[in-house]
This record gives structure tokens, sequence and C-alpha cells, in this order.
């Protein structure tokens, strides 16, 4: 499967459709997953990966990060980024997660995420959320298990107008996940670690459920400190100031909020069940993690039982 298909979950109601970022993006379709670049940020605004639980293939950590030769140089942030620094190299679409089906497209598919469309710029030295981060997708497709085994992963970095720039390219400061799955069953798995029985009742039909998190390296500075330090290090031709990761889940129509992004019918799949709500006087992107409004629900999370899988929890 080339490029991500909306009806992986299910036709209907249960498909989930690629984001629709607010700029113009180039699609660009890999084995399992698409990227929607960014040409004037040079990064992705948004991918989408299709994860079939039941066929992963343990494949081993090889790979060259590379331009995708689809799209000019230009358009991309490419290793001139992430030479001399202490950037990691991100990969948006995880390694492991389009690694799946016959052992040619498992292959493909590990290499094609070593694409720089497929990177963002982290800090390594201050991932000590990352296992956390990256494990996200593992604790939704545990609970996928029971049931069909698939589940679908959007995520993408918030790409904000006062972002740093380094070497040309705006640093994002915030990440964020949006995780998709379909129940046939009404007591759908959750934190409590009860899972839902096969065998027992059938609610009316499949239903679609979605989970949102948000991981934020920005530093834990006021603004004016920040930005006397951000400009001290931009001069001398040094990365930003960045702080280390905290990873929270949030309302799915944060996510929408935060990054101008229509997420469709995940807004209202929300295990959460927060819906969306006008706000006329809200501008998107003005949700920070400083400033989050009250009636908001963010959890931060410093482990994965305190991840919420069932609806209203």
């Amino acid at each position: 499967m080339i490029g991500y298909d909306a009806e992986f979950i299910g036709p209907g109601e249960l498909a989930v459709p690629l984001p629709v970022p607010a700029q113009d993006t180039r699609r660009l379709d890999y084995t399992h997953f698409t990227v929607l670049l960014d040409p004037a940020r040079r990064l992705a605004a948004a991918t989408a990966c299709a994860i079939d639980g039941g066929k992963l293939v343990d494949f081993p950590r090889t790979g060259t990060w590379r331009l995708d030769a689809r799209v000019p140089v230009t358009e991309q942030a490419g290793n001139a980024l992430y030479e001399n620094n202490s950037f990691d190299r991100g990969h948006l679409v995880r390694r492991l997660d389009p690694v799946w089906g016959d052992a040619a497209a498992a292959g493909q598919a590990n290499a094609d995420t070593f694409t720089f469309t497929n990177a963002a710029p982290q800090v390594d030295a201050f991932n000590q959320s990352k296992d956390l981060w990256n494990g996200l997708e593992d604790h939704v497709l545990e609970y996928a298990d029971a049931h069909d085994h698939r589940i679908v992963v959007l995520t993408g970095p918030v790409l904000e107008d006062d972002d740093p720039v380094y070497r040309g390219v705006g640093i994002p400061r915030m990440f964020w996940k949006v995780v998709a799955w379909a129940s046939s069953y009404d007591d759908v798995p959750g934190d409590d670690d009860v899972p839902a029985d096969p065998a027992g009742p059938p609610s009316s039909g499949p239903r679609l459920y979605a989970a949102a998190f948000v991981l934020d390296q920005t530093p834990l500075l006021d603004e004016a400190e920040l930005a006397r330090i951000t400009t001290q290090a931009l001069a001398r031709d040094q990365i930003p100031p960045l702080g280390p990761f905290r990873t929270y889940q949030v309302p799915v129509v944060d996510v929408a909020s935060l990054t101008s992004i229509d997420l469709g019918n995940l807004l209202t799949a929300d295990v959460l069940g927060l819906q969306p709500e006008p706000q006329p006087d809200a501008e998107p992107g003005e949700i920070l993690i400083q400033r989050v409004p009250q009636a908001r629900r963010w959890t931060e999370l410093s482990g994965s039982d305190q991840i919420h899988l069932r609806a209203g929890s």
C-alpha cells in the first residue's frame, strides 16, 4: 500500500480522511504513510500513517537519511540543519509504525521513514520523555489488538509564525499526535486495564475513537528571558533554547485549534468526550501550554498508565 488509505480502519463513518492544513502543502506518499509537506517551512505540516498491528515486522533499525527527489531541495530541511549541533532528526512517522506486511513492503517502509520530509528537529539531550511519546502508539495498539489490530496515527509539528528561525528553518516547540481506532464493543478498554470482552455483547456497530496528545519542548522561561536567550543563541549560530519534553493528553479539538488543521470526524470521536464549541474570539494557535484555558483538560503524562482510552473517561 503506497500512501495513506483513509478507509484503512473502515468505510463510511469509520474512515479517517487525511488532515487538511490551512496552508498549501505537497502530498508525498510513502509505503503505508503520507507526508503533507509545508514547502515554505520546509517541514511536514502533518503526516498520516496506517498501522496493522497483526502484521508488524520486527525490522532492525537501519537506514540513511536522504532528501526526497520529488521535491526541490529548497523546500526540504536537509542535513545542513542537523550538522554540528545537538539537534536530533526526530521521526514524525515513527520508524516502527509503517513496517508491516511482507518483507519487501516492511523493508521499503523502514527506508521511507528516513526521508528528511519525515524529520523534525528535536533536542536529544532533553528527551527524558522520548520513550513515553514514542510509545503512545504501542499503548493504543495493545487495546486495538482485542478487535482488528488496526490503528491510524496522525502527527506533526505545531508550526507557529513566531517559531525561532535557525539556519533558515523555523524550529517547532510543540508536536501533536492523534491516534484513531475502531471498536465494536461499548466497553472500550481504558485506563482501568480491564480489557473488553470480544465475546461480550456488541454495540450497534463499530465506532470510531480518537485520542490526542501534545509534546511540548518550550523552555520553562518567562517571555522576556526566552526572547533574550533566543536572540543571543541565533546570533552565534547556536540552536534556540528548548526545554525538556513534557507530554500531555489533550482534547482533539485543541490540536485542531493549535495547528489550524481540519481533523474532520476525529473531533467527535474524542474519548475525552469534549466536543467542538464555537469560540468566535479565539484565534487558531493562541492556545499554549502556559496559557491553557481552565475549561480545557490537558493532562500531563509521566507514564502510559495515565493515558485515557475509555470514551468519556
